[in-house]
């Protein structure tokens, strides 16, 4: 009998003991039907869409340059200018060979016109019977010499104009031009290379011009990534150069190839940029946009519990006393928000505190974060 007592007298104690406890106290969020999108942040620089160096053409000494570094510059526009006395010399005396040529030119000409009158006038007298045939052979003899003497005197005529514009040709060269290929507009010095009174030689980078607006960015993504990505996707960007702003892009190149060593692909998107706050060479953080989904169940990213090698969550009962156990399949992760999915279908209220003391069908009251972090 006395044993009887004992154990009726702990009865409320084992209950504890066997784990049965009063309704655990938790935090609720409300589960959402939304848009949802897959991001991913990269790290990248920003490089100049063209990148053209401005070269001399020919050697010399610089004479002067008439842009410096910021300067906006046109295509074709003059960069600078070399030491032009000795081939404005060469151009003079080229200019002079040609005179001579032409002179040349004319006393062939006149040559040939009285050879072939002399020729003309033996075959008469021949005919007549005053002039020998000897003399008509003469006579023709002198007239295809003066026709050579009028080829000679053409094709150097043709040599002293092309030494002519060959010297003007150098002349033009001393002018050195930022001559581009494609697309128009200005475009910036970002370096300058030579100062005035160096020598320069044939094809010496003197300036480096770039190109703006818009500016290429460069990032690199992952295998996992790769096929999520298309050009004409969209991407923001930011900087440390201008805290809490945002620049808008679009992707318009994905490499063919991956690299062995790192094992991403080369991704490039445009910027405009058409206040040029942007610089190439800039640090930036850059966020893709991999997936989209317009109808996703979300619910807080604290609100996921593993249990059993399954990933669930607790949603509130009807009576808002209980819970019940559902498991879930996560798919997108924006932030702190997650979509999942469920054969029963994830609504209402789901439990973003208190979680890991329930199980299915566990007795809940809802409380105020203080509350429930004491029972933690």
């Amino acid at each position: 009998m006395l044993s009887l007592i004992v154990l009726l007298g702990c009865g409320s104690d084992a209950k504890e003991t066997r784990g049965e406890k009063g309704p655990v106290p938790v935090e609720v969020a409300q589960v959402e039907v939304g848009r949802i999108e897959l991001r991913r942040q990269l790290s990248g620089s920003l490089q100049p869409s063209a990148d053209f160096y401005a070269a001399s053409r020919t050697s010399g000494q610089v004479q002067e340059l008439r842009v410096r570094v910021s300067d906006p510059v046109q295509r074709g526009g003059v960069v600078a200018v070399l030491d032009d006395a000795d081939l404005v010399q060469q151009v003079r005396q080229a200019e002079a060979e040609v005179l001579v040529a032409k002179a040349n030119l004319s006393e062939a000409e006149a040559r040939m016109e009285i050879a072939a009158k002399e020729s003309e006038r033996a075959q008469q007298l021949k005919g007549r019977g005053i002039s020998s045939e000897a003399q008509v052979d003469t006579a023709r003899a002198e007239e295809l010499s003066a026709e050579a003497g009028l080829a000679v005197a053409n094709a150097q005529i043709a040599r002293a104009e092309a030494a002519l514009q060959s010297a003007r040709i150098e002349l033009d060269e001393t002018m050195v031009r930022a001559n581009w290929t494609g697309g128009d507009g200005d475009r910036i010095v970002a370096e300058r290379l030579v100062d005035e009174g160096d020598v320069v030689s044939a094809n010496q980078p003197m300036f480096r011009i770039v190109d703006l607006s818009p500016l290429l960015g460069i990032v690199r993504v992952t295998e996992r990534d790769y096929p999520r990505i298309n050009p004409g996707d969209p991407v923001t960007i930011a900087t440390d150069a201008y805290p809490g702003e945002v620049f808008s892009g679009t992707i318009t190149r994905i490499a063919p190839v991956f690299s062995e060593q790192s094992r991403q692909a080369r991704v490039e998107f445009e910027v405009e940029n058409p206040d040029y706050r942007l610089k190439p060479g800039m640090f930036v953080r850059t966020s893709l946009v991999l997936e989209v989904k317009e109808e996703a169940t979300i619910i807080p990213d604290g609100a996921i519990v593993r249990r059993n090698d399954e990933n669930g969550i607790f949603l509130l009962g009807a009576d808002r006393q209980t819970v019940s156990w559902h498991p879930v399949v996560i798919g997108i992760r924006e932030g702190e928000r997650v979509e999942v999915t469920s054969a029963e279908g994830v609504s209402g209220e789901v439990i973003t505190v208190g979680q890991q003391l329930l199980n299915d069908g566990s007795k809940v009251h809802l409380a105020e974060s203080e509350d429930v972090e004491t029972s933690q």
